[in-house]
């Protein structure tokens, strides 16, 4: 196997471990990674959210065991966000126009990584319905869109809006991520087929890093010197599809 494709399979398995931790699946990393090689975005969106369906489910199926999940949180955002996660992935932007959106998208996917958010669950309240609707739609739109899972997104506005504490955002964020990613993969299941014949080196090595992850970030794992560096990729990778 060439040099290129083991990196590839090293970093996506970085990308895995360090997202899973946080509840998250991982494309704003993947699509970073893609990035770099000049990947076409007709490949690139399919690739993120296929390897966003396995590590998501990982990850939420280990902070849901672990009990850090809502229903009552979960529901309102997701309603939304499926269906327009769906729609966004039937829209096919202008190469020059998606490098600039997904630039963007990895800029704040950077700032989620590297801001520490507080984890007290005093002072919780939920949100009203109509707001986490409206939020939902929002996410939903831009996740199928670029090829993201919304959860870069999502688990700000949980934490900053008290919400909900951190462990619980991390579990709703990894389930809101795999139902957009399924619904943004199948608007855009036309480019399906232009995925790359390593694609399942690519699933394997994010379906490791994910259980990895996900178990360390369903317990007491601290990442966040590790996620600042991985933040420091996204934001050269952003500045590199928005500039050049």
């Amino acid at each position: 196997m060439e040099t290129t494709a083991l990196l590839i399979i090293l970093a996506i398995f970085i990308v895995a471990v360090l997202y899973s931790s946080v509840g998250h699946g991982g494309a704003s990393g993947y699509l970073a990674v893609m990035a770099f090689l000049a990947v076409a975005p007709e490949v690139t969106r399919p690739t993120a959210l296929v390897l966003n369906l396995f590590v998501a489910s990982i990850a939420a199926f280990q902070f849901y065991r672990a009990g850090y999940f809502s229903w009552n949180l979960f529901w309102p955002f997701a309603a939304t966000s499926i269906p327009f996660a769906f729609i966004g992935g039937m829209i096919k932007l202008p190469t020059n126009v998606y490098k600039i959106v997904l630039g963007l998208v990895l800029l704040f996917a950077a700032f989620r990584l590297a801001w520490k958010f507080a984890s007290d669950a005093k002072g919780l309240r939920p949100p009203k319905i109509w707001m986490a609707l409206m939020i939902g739609a929002c996410i939903g739109s831009l996740s199928g869109l670029v090829g993201v899972g919304g959860g870069i997104f999502l688990t700000p506005i949980l934490l900053l809006m008290h919400w909900s504490e951190t462990k619980t955002a991390a579990g709703i964020s990894a389930l809101f991520i795999l139902v957009n990613s399924a619904a943004g993969l199948a608007g855009n299941y036309e480019q399906v087929s232009a995925l790359s014949q390593d694609v399942w080196f690519w699933i394997g090595a994010a379906v490791a890093g994910g259980v990895i992850g996900s178990l360390l970030g369903a317990k007491k794992f601290e990442s966040l010197t590790i996620r600042r560096v991985l933040a420091a990729v996204l934001l050269f990778a952003a500045v590199k599809l928005i500039f050049v």
